[in-house]
């Protein structure tokens, strides 16, 4: 998914409504309202010159394609500040498609995955930065990082796809974001790398408990 869910609101089964909210889910949700409502003047004005809530997802990408190079030539810090950006970028490009009226599934399909592709290709660039300073156990831990953040993703998708609400969690794209951004930032990129590994881990399996029991009631 998206650094938060936007782009358009799907009323089919896993949309959720009328249903309770897990109560991170409730966090997320208020944290998004928040920076949605913060960033609306961008968005609006972003649609009155033209911009399209896919060209801002595109840019998104081009944007952490820069981070991902920044961290290949050890440029860390300006790397987490540049990963910070497209992560806004993220969350702006569902702001612009409501604010010009213009919500699209292919929106949501394109920004869903732009998003695993420029997960993969900034995960890529941490594991070739540590397998350059000689640190082979972390770049390992780079991958099942990267692996659980795809499974996350994919968990919910294939649950939902059956009919099963599966929004738990306790790492979904957002909190992922600041972590590694935060791990770029401050030099304790290796220790960020592995909290998301950990947290990637139990997120997957809080999901597929939730999908099991949502599948279960639903046969």
């Amino acid at each position: 998914m998206a650094f938060w869910p936007h782009r358009i609101d799907e009323e089919g089964p896993g949309s959720g409504q009328g249903r309770p909210v897990p109560g991170m889910e409730q966090i997320r949700q208020a944290l998004q309202h928040r920076l949605e409502k913060a960033l609306s003047p961008v968005a609006a004005l972003l649609d009155r010159i033209g911009a399209s809530a896919d060209q801002v997802s595109v840019a998104g990408f081009v944007v952490n394609v820069g981070a991902a190079a920044l961290v290949v030539a050890g440029h860390l810090v300006p790397a987490g500040a540049l990963y910070l950006f497209a992560g806004m970028l993220d969350l702006l490009d569902g702001v612009v498609a409501r604010a010009g009226g213009k919500p699209t599934r292919f929106g949501a399909f394109l920004d869903s995955t732009l998003d695993r592709a420029s997960e993969g290709v900034v995960f890529a660039a941490i594991a070739y930065r540590f397998a350059a300073e000689g640190s082979a156990l972390d770049a390992s831990i780079v991958v099942l990082a990267l692996l659980g953040s795809f499974l996350v993703s994919y968990v919910r998708a294939r649950a939902e796809g059956l009919g099963a609400e599966c929004r738990v969690g306790i790492a979904t794209r957002a909190e992922r974001v600041i972590l590694v951004a935060l791990g770029l930032l401050s030099g304790l990129l290796p220790e960020a790398i592995r909290v998301v590994a950990l947290l990637t881990a139990v997120t997957v399996v809080q999901r597929i408990a939730c999908a099991r029991r949502g599948l279960r009631a639903a046969d």
